[in-house]
């Protein structure tokens, strides 16, 4: 059956994700787009994942390492300027890859 219908991602897709090492919905995203279009089926994959799903899970909950790949970027402190997208419908001040302006 189709989770995804934007990319054609079925169950067995993001289980045998899962299994490699895919344990949020954002792993999964990462590993096949699935839920990164128009949304509707990140809950259905929340719900494959569920709490057990995940074989790796445990030992992440233990302190090991997660996955290559499942590494979260910091964010930016809040209120921080000059960084493009911290402040919804905030304008930047300089956009990604903006050249500074002459003094």
């Amino acid at each position: 059956m189709y989770v995804c219908s934007c990319f054609g991602i079925t169950e067995q897709q993001v289980r045998d994700h899962a299994e490699s090492g895919a344990c949020t919905p954002r792993q999964i995203a990462s590993a096949c787009k699935a839920g990164t279009d128009c949304g509707g089926c990140v809950r259905r994959i929340q719900a494959l994942l569920g709490r057990g799903a995940c074989p790796r899970r445990e030992l992440i909950d233990q302190g090991a390492p997660e996955p290559l790949g499942a590494e979260v970027p910091e964010l930016p402190a809040a209120g921080a300027r000059g960084t493009y997208g911290t402040t919804p419908g905030a304008v930047p001040d300089t956009a990604p890859g903006a050249l500074p302006e002459a003094a």
